[in-house]
């Protein structure tokens, strides 16, 4: 059975470096977008370009480089910025417009102090002006995770008889558990006239620690973009995070969902964008965290040295890491240890490893971790007839 293609939107120059301290020139912005391209990422969003000469200069930057992904420039839904928007978008070989406006009760009534009907004709005219520029252009109701499906459905509706090619459905504010945000993208294909000429897209924020279930959540029930940041960056808990939704569909074939991503790029992918935005990646970070494919238990060293798949669902190379890690600590058995020592160049006979065994505890139980200097201190220590085979 033929996998149905889910495309990678990627926001990391756009709403991943709205993260505060994180802003990127336009020379580091140009590098991370050949390397997105090289990754095969098949939307690239490079900037707001209206909003400075900077992101309007990177913006156009970028499309000139890249040479396979759509580029996109986002938009609020004001003539002005569809304008600045195309122009920047001038060089690139795929160029699209993202435009949008608020629909939630709480957008309209507290930010625009509006109607759901004038909505609606912004929403309308926008995607209009922006078709007179390119034929490429994606929606976003802002807010949709709390916007009624009813009129979130009209406004949907509205914008595909417009000229809208992509409807992004962003849950804004993280609020969706994934059951509700699921059922919301079903609603819409179940309710929509016309829905079928375009592709839904999920925009999901971290806030309840919920992005990446609620973009599978998504996909599951019929969208088919995910938009994404490397490392999960962005505004206040970050988005969803691409190496993990590309990742869970690797690893689920029985999904029948596939991407474009050469994932044995996402290790350096991901340490590309930390070193340049200066922002660390936390070590228990899902596929990239420096602890993803550590083990200190000894229950799971053991395991994991006779055979990987014991506690490893991903092999550590499929993203770009050369091996497992068996961190020696306190915890550690004698199973990580021998294998750590023949590492180093000791082979241990199982007498030997019961004896430096011993040593190794007391050195463990002093230090958080025992390095590969320390197990040449410990097998002097432990007073044994060896020598260093390598």
């Amino acid at each position: 059975m033929a996998k149905d293609k889910v495309d990678i939107f990627d926001t990391t120059l756009r709403d991943g470096e709205q993260v505060p301290g994180c802003k990127l020139n336009t020379e580091q912005k140009v590098v991370i977008a050949q390397q997105l391209d090289l990754l095969g990422v098949d939307i690239i969003e490079a900037g707001f370009p209206v909003s400075s000469p900077g992101d309007f200069s990177s913006v156009s930057e970028v499309a000139k480089v890249v040479k396979n992904a759509t580029v996109c420039g986002l938009t609020r839904a004001v003539k002005k910025d569809i304008e600045v928007a195309a122009e920047a978008l001038r060089y690139a070989k795929k160029p699209r417009v993202h435009t949008g406006i608020g629909t939630s009760d709480s957008h309209i009534n507290y930010k625009f102090k509006s109607s759901r009907e004038k909505v609606i004709e912004r929403a309308v005219e926008a995607v209009k002006y922006a078709k007179s520029f390119v034929e490429d252009i994606e929606f976003y109701a802002e807010d949709a995770g709390r916007t009624d499906n009813e009129f979130l459905a009209r406004v949907c509706e509205e914008v595909i008889k417009a000229g809208a090619t992509v409807l992004n459905i962003p849950d804004t504010t993280g609020y969706c558990l994934p059951e509700e945000y699921g059922a919301k993208i079903n609603y819409l294909r179940s309710n929509v006239k016309g829905i079928e000429k375009v592709t839904l897209s999920c925009h999901c924020h971290n806030d309840l620690g919920l992005a990446t279930a609620n973009s599978i959540a998504g996909v599951l029930n019929g969208a088919r973009q995910i938009e994404c940041t490397i490392n999960g960056i962005g505004e206040r808990a970050g988005n969803t995070s691409l190496e993990e939704v590309v990742m869970i569909l690797k690893q689920h074939p029985y999904l029948n969902l596939d991407t474009n991503i050469n994932t044995q790029r996402l290790n350096d992918m991901s340490k590309l964008v930390s070193e340049s935005m200066g922002m660390l990646v936390q070590p228990n970070k899902a596929i990239v965290g420096s602890n993803a494919f550590a083990h200190s238990s000894g229950i799971h060293q053991d395991g994991v040295i006779k055979n990987r798949s014991t506690y490893e669902i991903i092999d550590p190379k499929d993203v770009g890491v050369i091996e497992s890690s068996i961190v020696l600590t306190a915890r550690s058995g004698r199973a990580a240890l021998a294998y750590r020592a023949k590492k180093v160049g000791y082979e241990l006979t199982k007498l030997q490893l019961d004896v430096v065994y011993e040593t190794f505890l007391n050195f463990a139980d002093k230090k958080k971790e025992i390095q590969d200097g320390d197990i040449h201190a410990i097998i002097e220590a432990s007073k044994i007839t060896t020598s260093i085979y390598a």
